[in-house]
């Protein structure tokens, strides 16, 4: 997910204090490096192609991910460093495109991020390495680089033809989320007036497809019902790349109690999102009341950006958000734990998709924290590694057992 954001960074930086979890403690990294070591930490979505497009003029010769890209104008949460201090193994990269493309544009983007990624991968090759496939994550992670994967983001770009999404595939995506922020022809989105009651016919075929073709089909960002259509249909596990919990904070990106129960018996992997938006209502209240602002400044302002501007700072200054920590995020994943099974959570933070995150993880180095945060709350090794990684490496393991490609 990118957002796309109206107001000053500077507001956005207008918070209060919170009490912080506590940073790791020497023991608790030792055992996160032991659990590691054998399995990889994978994350499930990370938006940094498109931050290099939108943000960087979409040319590597303007980003070094050997430094500190804190320091770019603007600042991107990604960098060799920081992936190294996180502990992580393997990325999906996400090939996302903006809803509003349509048909051959989305296509032709999608192609470009993928173009894109792939010369980033090229580009450090002592630390990424090209994976499409779950024995490819386990050799790179064991050779000591980043396994990384294509994960396309928005099925608009598949232009409703089946050739096309099996041509993606080709190139080495390893999931398709099969709508982003709109409604398209074919599937209904979280986030927009449903037009199908879930899947229409030719959306279960895409999922039938991509069983086949051996692609992990992703839910994020689906209704509740195309969520359901979709379990309903597939034959291999589903993912969910970077959503979180609707019963902790019921925001229509998350996904519903109910259907964590039919993820938990499609052996699928809830990949729990970072962004404090979708994973505190506080904090998603607060966006809610910014946003009313901001319209309302519009309305008694046509014509006067700057007023506009100038008016929404005033009320972030006033009101400033909320703040969350790593004790948020380690209660989304225990109430999908409870419901789907520990055996079906794993991690998807949406880093350089979303403009701030929770304090102590504000980069890819934020791993660290939250697995010392459900060691405190007596997790053991085993569902630790599994939320890593091995969770995600089982599931996409089964739907390379189900697909028939050639």
């Amino acid at each position: 997910m990118r957002f796309i954001l109206s107001l000053t960074a500077l507001a956005l930086l207008a918070t209060p204090a919170i009490a912080q979890v506590a940073p790791p403690t020497a023991a608790e990294l030792a055992r996160l490096d032991r659990i590691t070591r054998s399995t990889p930490i994978i994350d499930g979505h990370n938006d940094l192609p498109w931050a290099i497009r939108d943000d960087h003029g979409n040319d590597l010769a303007n980003v070094d991910l050997n430094s500190d890209t804190r320091q770019l104008t603007p600042p991107l949460q990604t960098d060799i460093a920081r992936l190294r201090a996180g502990r992580v193994g393997a990325q999906f990269w996400s090939v996302y495109v903006p809803a509003s493309l349509r048909g051959a544009a989305a296509t032709q983007a999608v192609n470009e991020q993928i173009a894109l990624t792939r010369q980033i991968i090229a580009a450090y090759p002592d630390t990424f390495e090209f994976a499409q496939s779950a024995a490819d994550i386990a050799r790179i992670h064991r050779a000591g680089r980043i396994a990384s994967m294509l994960g396309m983001e928005g099925g608009e770009a598949i232009q409703s033809n089946l050739e096309i999404l099996r041509e993606f595939r080709r190139q080495g995506v390893l999931y398709m989320t099969l709508t982003h922020s709109t409604t398209i022809d074919w599937v209904d989105s979280a986030t927009a007036a449903p037009q199908h009651g879930g899947l229409s016919p030719f959306g279960e075929e895409v999922v039938r497809e991509m069983n086949r073709i051996g692609m992990l089909v992703d839910l994020s960002h689906v209704s509740a019902d195309a969520m359901r259509d979709a379990l309903r249909v597939t034959r291999a596990p589903v993912i969910f790349s970077h959503s979180s919990a609707f019963g902790v904070t019921p925001h229509p990106r998350n996904v519903p109690d109910d259907v964590l129960q039919l993820v938990r018996r499609n052996r699928g992997v809830v990949m729990v999102n970072f962004y404090p938006g979708f994973t505190s209502n506080e904090v998603w209240q607060w966006g809610a009341a910014r946003l009313g602002e901001q319209a309302r400044l519009q309305a008694l302002n046509p014509g006067n950006p700057e007023a506009v501007t100038a008016g929404v700072a005033a009320w972030v200054a006033a009101n400033p958000r909320p703040e969350i920590d790593a004790g948020a995020i380690a209660d989304h994943i225990e109430h999908i734990a409870r419901i789907a099974g520990r055996g079906s959570v794993g991690l998807g933070a949406d880093y350089d998709g979303v403009p701030f995150l929770p304090v102590g993880m504000e980069g890819v180095d934020g791993y660290a924290i939250l697995f010392a945060e459900l060691m405190r709350r007596g997790w053991g090794d085993r569902d630790l590694a599994g939320l890593a990684g091995g969770n995600l490496l089982r599931a996409l393991r089964e739907a390379e057992r189900v697909a028939r490609w050639r």
